[in-house]
């Protein structure tokens, strides 16, 4: 028997309690009464043998132990719901994948390609929340993670494997039209790309998080740039490449992230020439035999990033335009 697991209803009621500092709001949210929610409590308090809630004239306030223990039973809570949900939903087949990543790739790269796992496996319901730091996966309910980082990062981050899924080659972008005012005279179509030290002369937009990815870039090309750390600064490729197509600047940005206002023609290559970043993208899992549904998802993601040569299923980058 494991003696040391209170019972669900005794947890529920707790974690009500404690989100309100309230039994009665408590009582009003599980449809008891406000005595049965107190005895819960009270029992649940008698078998840890820890006092959750101090008692006042005017109503409860959490302990400190109360206060750390509501945390960790309000995540367990949801994830027993979230889980009881799938298993509803699929009545018994596939399974959910519950996925940290960073949020512009989880925005521009993975979920428009999310059709095409659920075309290749309808069985399988994937979550994703916002993480762009590593954590304790114990700690978190997270299955996997899609991060960001340099290889030094992925190496330090305990208790994991990682699968590479793609470098973070960046290249510089800009609307059509500030191209068509930069281009040389005689070139002024907004299609024809410029010099480097053309792009040095232009406003550049910085992105907060690689504060020196111009100079990294001009260094690469060889062009004296005493103006690369000049220039307004987002912290998201996407707020950078709303910057780009408003006219505001050039912006050095992954291609893969910024498909659809390339395909659109909101942003075109400035200069044709790419520079492969630190940094690269990768499937983070806990150190140990994955799932079903885990392997499935990181076979299906090799393929959508190239990793298995031949079978590449996301849309391909719009063309650079020499």
């Amino acid at each position: 028997m494991r003696r040391h697991i209170p019972s669900t209803q005794a947890l529920a009621c707790f974690e009500a309690a404690a989100r309100h500092e309230s039994y009665t709001r408590a009582a009003q949210e599980l449809a008891l009464t406000q005595s049965a929610v107190s005895r819960q409590v009270l029992a649940l308090e008698d078998q840890l043998g820890v006092q959750l809630f101090r008692r006042t004239r005017h109503g409860v306030t959490l302990s400190e132990a109360g206060r750390h223990y509501s945390k960790q039973i309000a995540r367990w809570l949801q994830g027993l719901e979230r889980d009881t949900l799938d298993v509803m939903a699929h009545q018994g087949h596939g399974g959910s994948l519950s996925l940290a990543a960073v949020p512009t790739f989880a925005t521009r790269w993975l979920i428009p390609r999310l059709p095409l796992l659920a075309s290749e496996h309808p069985e399988i319901m994937v979550h994703i929340e916002t993480q762009t730091r590593p954590f304790l996966f114990p700690d978190s309910g997270y299955d996997a993670a899609l991060y960001a980082g340099t290889p030094e990062q992925v190496a330090n981050w305990p208790g994991v494997q990682a699968q590479m899924l793609m470098q973070e080659d960046v290249i510089p972008v800009c609307s059509p039209r500030l191209l068509e005012r930069a281009a040389p005279r005689g070139r002024g179509r907004a299609h024809s790309t410029i010099s480097p030290e053309a792009i040095a002369r232009l406003p550049l937009l910085q992105q907060s998080t690689r504060p020196y990815g111009w100079r990294q870039w001009f260094d690469a090309m060889g062009v004296d740039a005493p103006r690369a750390l000049d220039g307004p600064r987002y912290e998201l490729f996407s707020m950078i490449a709303v910057a780009a197509a408003m006219g505001l600047g050039v912006a050095l940005v992954p291609p893969m992230l910024i498909e659809a206002e390339m395909a659109r023609g909101d942003l075109i290559v400035a200069c044709n020439r790419p520079l492969r970043g630190e940094r690269a993208y990768y499937l983070v899992s806990p150190a140990q035999q994955p799932t079903p549904v885990l392997s499935a998802f990181s076979q299906w993601l090799a393929r959508a990033t190239g990793q298995i040569p031949g079978t590449e299923d996301r849309p391909r980058d719009p063309p650079f335009i020499a």
